[in-house]
């Protein structure tokens, strides 16, 4: 497939294309300030060490991409579909994803400061030794997801569904959650302390969970009637 290269002080805006690794590092070499990908289809493709700094993705398909070390901070994502992409140690700095589904993903080693995700599908993902100052997540579903260690310090935490995540090491203190799930949460040497609690599901906890990790948390008087009631104790 040719391509058609506009005058590199000018974005370059490409659509309903399949692109190969050759015609990507051809775009990226002809020094476009910003590439525009729309409704295009990169399935299975190996786009690792890539620069595509500030690029937009608006309804592409990417597959089981290899995005390994790739440049992709200030990105852009809209409506993309990236099942079992692999973001090993890239560089996405500030990059935003609005609505995409990254289930399965890999983020290991990854940059993520300052990078934010809302509405999207990120079950199953890996986020292990990931840069994290300033990550953020909302309204998005992380069931299953590793996101060990990664600092919720005073955040908003909007609508997560935490699902059976392994949140071990995570540090949640004065977040306050709204709404959201913490069932079946891996939860060792998480810290809540100063927590707002109150609207999130914690179903399935273990009493011996809540001892050790929610120890200064608020919850409502329903949820620790639920509590209770799991240990055999009646509240009259």
């Amino acid at each position: 497939m040719n391509l058609r290269l506009t005058s590199s002080t000018e974005p370059q805006c490409i659509t309903g294309q399949t692109l190969s690794r050759t015609e990507l590092q051809a775009l990226c070499a002809a020094g476009h300030p910003v590439l525009h990908f729309e409704h295009c289809v990169f399935d299975g493709a190996d786009l690792s060490g890539l620069a595509l700094q500030g690029a937009q993705f608006i309804g592409c398909s990417l597959r089981e991409v290899s995005l390994e070390r790739a440049g992709l901070a200030g990105t852009r994502w809209l409506d993309c579909r990236a099942g079992q992409t692999q973001f090993h140690l890239a560089d996405l700095t500030d990059a935003r994803f609005h609505r995409c589904d990254l289930n399965n993903t890999s983020w290991v080693r990854s940059s993520l400061a300052s990078a934010r995700f809302a509405e999207v599908k990120l079950t199953g993902a890996h986020f292990r030794e990931a840069e994290t100052l300033g990550l953020s997540f909302h309204d998005s579903l992380l069931v299953g997801a590793d996101l060990r260690g990664i600092s919720f310090r005073k955040q908003a935490v909007e609508q997560l569904d935490l699902s059976d995540a392994d949140l071990a090491g995570c540090d949640f203190r004065d977040a306050v959650f709204e709404g959201g799930s913490l069932r079946d949460a891996h939860l060792k040497n998480a810290r809540f302390d100063g927590a707002d609690l109150r609207s999130v599901d914690l179903g399935g906890l273990r009493i011996a969970q809540l001892a050790q990790s929610f120890k200064g948390a608020i919850l409502s008087a329903d949820q620790a009637a639920m509590l209770i009631s799991e240990l055999g104790i009646r509240v009259a």
